[in-house]
């Protein structure tokens, strides 16, 4: 039997040019140098658990008013644009917030939807489980993973959320936001440090910006859900 076994590799090698371990090294480095090249970011970890998040998290100074300025959509219905959120912090430390923004239902059917999120806290300061709900009862409810990514707290935020994990530990689907305390948007060197920032998430190039016109400051009630 053990002939047998190595006459069939000896086969094998001998219809390989450059077979052999040393061969197949050689393969495995090629490809490691083409990755390289194709993305620069050889290093980048996209396992959505390597993600670094805002360090010591104060949701005190988080709080307030918030423009969304860029967005990267999940699967589904989502906030198209107009959106504002406002964070507070109740005195027992617990935060929850209030969106507004235009949704299209139904393909052409433009609505204001209110939209509200309470948040639990977990061991890292700054990850989140929202429980989130619309005003209107067809509006989308359930829990998504809520990170602050990055934020100066007076100027801009970065929140990243991922609602399925592929089997590598990398996402299958996830929405992200920039908000800006402005809603006339960043400077240029905040938005420098933001797409930075969002390479991190493996995102880079998948946000679009959002338009700020007064659709829900603007439109009747019967608009608003």
């Amino acid at each position: 039997g053990s002939g047998t076994g190595r006459h069939a590799r000896g086969g094998w090698r001998r219809g390989t040019p450059r077979g052999g371990l040393l061969g197949e090294m050689e393969w495995v480095w090629a490809l490691v140098l083409l990755a390289a090249l194709g993305s620069g970011h050889a290093e980048r970890d996209c396992r959505v658990s390597s993600f670094r998040v805002k360090e010591n998290f104060d949701k005190a100074r988080f709080s307030g008013l918030w423009y969304a300025i860029a967005k990267k959509d999940p699967e589904g219905l989502f906030l198209q644009d107009n959106i504002i959120a406002e964070f507070s912090v109740d005195e027992k430390g617990h935060m929850s917030a209030t969106a507004k923004g235009r949704v299209l239902i139904l393909s052409n059917w433009e609505v204001c939807a209110d939209m509200v999120g309470t948040f639990t806290d977990t061991e890292d300061p700054a990850k989140f489980k929202m429980k989130y709900w619309g005003v209107a009862s067809f509006l989308q409810r359930g829990t998504d993973d809520h990170w602050i990514i990055d934020t100066d707290y007076d100027t801009y935020a970065l929140q990243y959320s991922c609602r399925l994990l592929n089997l590598d530990g990398t996402c299958a689907d996830s929405y992200s936001f920039v908000f800006s305390r402005d809603p006339n948007g960043l400077s240029l060197e905040t938005r420098k440090l933001v797409r930075q920032r969002q390479e991190e998430l493996c995102l880079g190039r998948q946000y679009r910006w959002i338009e700020h016109n007064g659709f829900c400051q603007s439109k009747p009630s019967r608009n608003s859900l």
